[in-house]
């Protein structure tokens, strides 16, 4: 099981307190949660499942996967792709930095916060850390087992068949077996699309 040093629970704290600002709400089973709060802990939980000896760095980028995201909303940006894009590139940054500042509280060197920075930027994937690999596995199969479900009716099977491809293409071969596990939560239509886009890839 992954071990969690006395400063990185002092980060972990940190980081749980500006989530738990979010003003937006979620239910999950019966009681309500500032929802980046509970993000945060279900990407934890399923980087203990899944990379149970994850290093400290990785602990702490999944963690902050979502940090504050409420303060920088969708709609600032244009409905379109640009501006989606835009808006996660601006995202990413901010998650960075202010990861690094609490961080820097907690006690952490300039370097351990690069190092976070730079997971939450993606750059660690591009370089060819496993670390980086195995945030973007938990990201996906956070999605899949709890966001998933909801999302899907606001798209056209066409539609949800591409984003369905393209999460599979950011995933490693385990994350690909794992998410399969996760087949019995999908409703019979929505599981009929994900066959037709994996069949497709």
């Amino acid at each position: 099981m992954t071990t969690v040093s006395d400063r990185a629970k002092d980060a972990i704290a940190r980081i749980d307190a500006a989530n738990s600002e979010d003003p937006n709400k979620e239910i999950f089973e019966g009681k309500e949660y500032p929802k980046e709060l509970l993000y945060s802990e279900r990407m934890t939980t399923w980087l203990n499942k899944f990379e149970p000896n994850a290093s400290e760095a990785l602990q702490l980028a999944a963690r902050a996967q979502h940090i504050c995201r409420w303060k920088i909303p969708r709609s600032d940006y244009p409905m379109n792709r640009k501006g989606y894009n835009d808006w996660r590139t601006t995202l990413a940054k901010f998650h960075g930095d202010t990861t690094a500042a609490i961080m820097r509280q907690a006690g952490y060197d300039d370097a351990m916060c690069e190092t976070v920075k730079s997971l939450l930027l993606k750059d660690r994937i591009k370089l060819g850390d496993p670390d980086g690999q195995i945030l973007e596995d938990v990201i996906c199969l956070v999605f899949l087992e709890f966001y998933f479900v909801p999302f899907a009716p606001h798209y056209t099977e066409p539609k949800l068949i591409s984003i369905v491809q393209k999460t599979w293409k950011k995933m490693s071969e385990r994350g690909h077996e794992t998410a399969l596990t996760l087949a019995p939560l999908w409703p019979a239509d929505l599981l009929a699309s994900v066959q037709k886009a994996l069949a497709s890839a």
